[in-house]
């Protein structure tokens, strides 16, 4: 089989018929018994019921019985179903009433009376009152003509079947019937009433029977087939052959049984049917299988004129034959019917020619639809060839629509992409119409030029073959393809960016290389890139984001992945080997990483400056089982555990970081609670004159007694304290500490507190300068009672703003400390132009004043330069008597340290307070670096541990 047909080629669904087990088995036992009772009376009558009494009864109330059923039957249907065929039912079970009260009367008096029925009777009134419903009902079962044309046609149709049946009857059986002599006229209209109304209701069956419309139709065939039925028994009935020997309960009250029992199963039975069909699921037959009885339909529904003409010849004939005079009546008949015939075809010519010029102003219209349209709409026929291409191919393909008709579907399809249209065709063909009238298929289209255009076609089913409404769509493609590139990839750098690097990694953690040993993921991080951006701006950051970028993409392997995550932050995916051992596979990536770090590290050229940044990089391995998210995380601890050990070095991730990130975790949990729940206690560490030794001032020192009973210290759990959880530290802080100093002031301790603040915090628009004289108001302590220690005197902060603040601060009375001083290049710019009245000297200069000549030196000048400003001095950590004689030697003012006392609780601050001093050894300072022992004799030390924080 070819290419196109295999595109084509129609593949059944395995499956059953439209009706699975079990269905339609209602309306199989409907039918059984309907045949049941039917077979079982006329078999009755064959054999004469046995008696004549019994035969009578079954022949003139069985009778009224059947028709009794057929009545109610189609009133109660009409009743629960308002559709717009209800009045036809009611009409049917009016007709069928009058049947079952004229075969009553019939019986009443055969029967009851045991007399012959008189003629005429109400029994004869009854029965003719049985066709005009049944006819009407007729009419509204039919399908309305649309035009009066079609009215007209309807009623011609119908005088030509009732003419002709009129003519054939006549000449056969009523002309005999207008001659009996002897009767009445009452006697002789009637004998005619019967056959007329007949030859009527006759004619009206075959003239709807090809007009039917699309309702019920199972319904309106039972129906018409009963009507027929009994028209049939009625016909027979009014032949003088019959008439003449005709007594109830013989075999032609069959007939009008059955017909009636067919009348009262229509609406039930057939309606059951039609709803047990379920949609067609299995294979379909054939097309011109399905649709063959509408031509045979249409066929004879054109022909019915015809047919009925040449029923009136026949008539005609008939008496010529026989030689018998041609009756007037005959003669008449013929005329209408063959003048009704002229007509009916005059209108019809008119019809079809009106229907003519519709139809071609339609096909032009249509045809300048498809020829204008932008679209390509071709034809493949079952053999898969193109039977028609419309004139857009030659816009849209650069080819004439002839070239293409009669080439292969296929030929014209990529052979990359024919495999999945060849299995979209079948799938669609295989599927119901019904419920998937169309489909969309995508594939590559060779163009005139030999490139390969990206189009989508719409395709619809058409006898047997296929309809497609292709357009191009390549330029579509190529955008959709552009941005899903955007998506994925980082818009500076080009690199694949978050979303598209974790893809990566989830499919080699997944996919056919899973297994291999030291598959690897690389964070990097430049360090120094935000004083870059800083110096030289935004513009030169992102040129050297840029050349980072294409350094880091040129040192890894081609089956490697590298991407830029955002910011200054990058990352590698290391494909695993599996034929290296673990530990070489390790100390193989951690060479690669440290070649990235060195290469990222070289000098970069922006902008005419040349620019150094380092990198700190964390390297993850995967594990079996590991998922992407997880090894992604890993990396990252790794990184920042490389920042955190200095920068410019490469850390592999271990478990511990893990632990230590959980740790910190939780513990910046339990902080959020910590402070509502009463867990912090403020200790204060004495300041100390070194001349005297007497205590000046208290310096404020929060801890944190966790529920554990776990002692963290400020720098433990304010590394872990996100902005407001420290804000609301600070504010919790500086209440605390006034509330305490007010208390001690009230009992006579008048020592300042002193309550380290940073420099942003007093920065910050929460805190107002007149929330701290309102606290200093509502506590009673003084202004000059507080000193506030600023700290991280950072020179990016705006000291503008932060001078106005101090001095704000000054005018109140409070205090101004500079805390630090000596440990970064912002201290001189913060003593320039600050207002200071404090100098504290950092904790790393006290430190080493001893061991070293050249601290000893910077923090002698230091102290010079605060004498000099005449501002006091505190050095913070003195801790060994050593360190006190140096510092008051060089001209240290005060010092706080475990030389005199570590921080202690509001009980024992109060204790010390009471003593108000605390010995200050004296004697000559060693020399320094000289090791001999002082010539000054040092007073003992008593141990100044810190206390215990009391349980909360």
């Amino acid at each position: 089989m070819s290419a196109p047909g295999m595109i084509i080629e129609r593949r059944p669904v395995p499956g059953g018929g439209p009706e699975g087990p079990g269905r339609g088995a209602g309306s199989t036992r409907g039918q059984l018994l309907l045949a049941l009772f039917c077979g079982g009376y006329a078999t009755g009558a064959v054999f004469g019921w046995g008696s004549q009494q019994l035969a009578l009864i079954m022949g003139d109330f069985g009778l009224a019985a059947a028709a009794l059923a057929a009545a109610v039957s189609c009133f109660l249907y009409a009743r629960a179903h308002g559709s717009r065929f209800r009045p036809a039912w009611l009409l049917f079970a009016f007709s069928s009433a009058m049947a079952a009260a004229g075969n009553a009367v019939w019986g009443w008096y055969e029967v009851v009376r045991e007399r012959p029925v008189p003629s005429p009777s109400l029994a004869d009134l009854f029965f003719l009152l049985f066709a005009p419903p049944a006819i009407v009902g007729l009419l509204v079962l039919a399908k309305r003509p649309v035009t009066r044309a079609g009215w007209v046609c309807l009623a011609l149709d119908s005088w030509l079947i009732a003419g002709s049946l009129l003519t054939l009857s006549w000449s056969l059986a009523l002309a005999h019937t207008t001659h009996f002599e002897g009767e009445s006229v009452a006697h002789a209209a009637l004998s005619l009433a019967y056959p007329l109304l007949d030859i009527v209701l006759v004619s009206m069956v075959l003239a709807l029977h090809f007009r039917r419309s699309k309702g019920n139709r199972s319904a309106v065939h039972t129906a018409i087939a009963a009507l027929a039925l009994t028209v049939l028994c009625d016909a027979l009935f009014t032949s003088p052959l019959l008439r003449e020997d005709y007594r109830s309960g013989q075999l032609l009250d069959a007939g009008w049984f059955a017909g009636s029992l067919l009348l009262a199963y229509a609406p039930w039975g057939a309606r059951r049917t039609a709803e047990t069909a379920v949609p067609h699921r299995g294979p379909r037959p054939p097309r011109h299988l399905r649709h063959s009885s509408r031509p045979i339909a249409g066929s004879l529904a054109a022909l019915t004129p015809y047919l009925a003409a040449a029923v009136c010849t026949l008539g005609i004939l008939y008496n010529v034959i026989e030689g018998r005079h041609v009756d007037r009546v005959v003669v008449f008949t013929g005329c209408t019917v063959v003048l009704a015939l002229v007509v009916r075809q005059g209108i019809m010519l008119l019809d079809n020619i009106a229907l003519t010029h519709e139809l071609a102003q339609k096909e032009n219209h249509f045809r300048s639809l498809v020829q204008s349209s932008s679209d390509v709409i071709m034809i493949a026929a079952p053999s898969g060839v193109l039977r028609y291409v419309s004139p857009a191919a030659s816009g849209v393909y650069g080819r004439d629509a002839d070239e293409l008709i009669g080439t292969e579907l296929a030929a014209l399809i990529h052979p990359d992409d024919l495999g999945a249209v060849v299995h979209e065709v079948r799938r669609f063909l295989a599927a119901n119409p019904a419920e998937e009238p169309t489909t969309r298929i995508e594939c590559r289209f060779r163009s005139g030029t030999g490139d390969w255009l990206n189009v989508e076609s719409t395709v619809n089913r058409h006898q047997g073959g296929l309809i497609f409404n292709s357009r191009d769509v390549t330029e579509r493609v190529r955008l959709q393809a552009q941005l899903q590139h955007n998506a994925e990839h980082d818009p500076l750098t080009d690199l694949p960016n978050r979303a598209l690097f974790t893809q990566r990694v989830r499919q080699a953690l997944s996919g056919r290389r899973a297994g291999d040993s030291g598959t690897a993921v690389l964070f990097i991080d430049l360090d120094g890139f935000k004083g870059v951006n800083d110096r030289l701006g935004h513009q030169a950051g992102d040129e050297l984001l840029v050349q980072a970028a294409r350094r880091l993409q040129d040192s890894v392997r081609a089956g490697d992945t590298a991407a830029r995550l955002g910011g200054d932050e990058f990352a590698a995916l290391i494909a695993g080997d599996a034929g290296r051992e673990p530990g070489a596979r390790e100390f193989q990536v951690h060479e690669i990483a440290d070649r990235l770090r060195l290469t990222l590290s070289q000098p970069y050229q922006v902008e005419g400056n040349e620019v150094r940044v380092a990198a700190s990089i964390g390297v993850a391995f995967a594990e079996p089982g590991i998922s992407a998210g997880d090894l992604l995380r890993n990396a990252d601890l790794a990184m920042y555990r490389a920042k955190a050990g200095g920068k410019n070095r490469v850390e592999l991730y271990a478990p511990q970081m893990q632990a230590d990130v959980v740790r910190r975790t939780e513990l910046a949990t339990r902080l959020r609670s910590a402070l509502h729940d009463g867990e912090f206690a403020l200790l204060h560490q004495p300041v100390v004159d070194l001349a005297t030794g007497r205590i000046t001032a208290v310096a404020a020192h929060p801890r944190w007694r966790s529920g554990q009973g776990i002692l963290f210290t400020p720098a433990e759990f304010l590394r872990v304290a996100d902005g407001e959880r420290a804000a609301e530290l600070g504010r919790w802080m500086i209440e605390e500490a006034v509330e305490q100093a007010a208390e001690r002031h009230r009992l006579g301790h008048r020592v300042p507190v002193s309550v380290r603040v940073p420099a942003r915090r007093l920065l910050d628009r929460s805190t107002p300068l007149s929330t701290v004289e309102a606290l200093l108001t509502r506590h009673g302590l003084p202004a000059g009672a507080l000193i506030v220690e600023l700290a991280d005197s950072d020179p990016r902060i705006p000291f503008d703003e932060l001078e106005q603040r101090l001095v704000a601060l000054r005018r109140l009375g409070v205090r101004i400390a500079l805390d630090g001083f000596g440990s970064g290049y912002a201290a001189i710019t913060a003593l320039r132009r600050l207002p200071v009245d404090i100098l504290k000297l950092d904790r790393g200069l006290v430190e080493g004043v001893v061991e070293s000549a050249r601290l000893h030196k910077i923090t002698s000048g230091l102290l010079r330069i605060a004498g000099d400003l005449g501002l006091q001095s505190v050095a913070d950590g003195v801790d060994v008597p050593e360190q006190v004689l140096a510092l008051r030697a060089m001209g240290c003012t005060h010092a706080q340290g475990m030389a005199f006392s570590g921080p202690l609780d509001e009980y024992r601050l109060r204790r010390a307070l009471v003593g108000e001093e605390y010995p200050v050894p004296v004697g000559v300072p060693l020399p320094v670096l000289t090791g001999t022992p002082t010539t000054g004799t040092l007073p003992p030390m008593r141990s100044h541990n810190e206390t215990r924080v009391p349980p909360t």
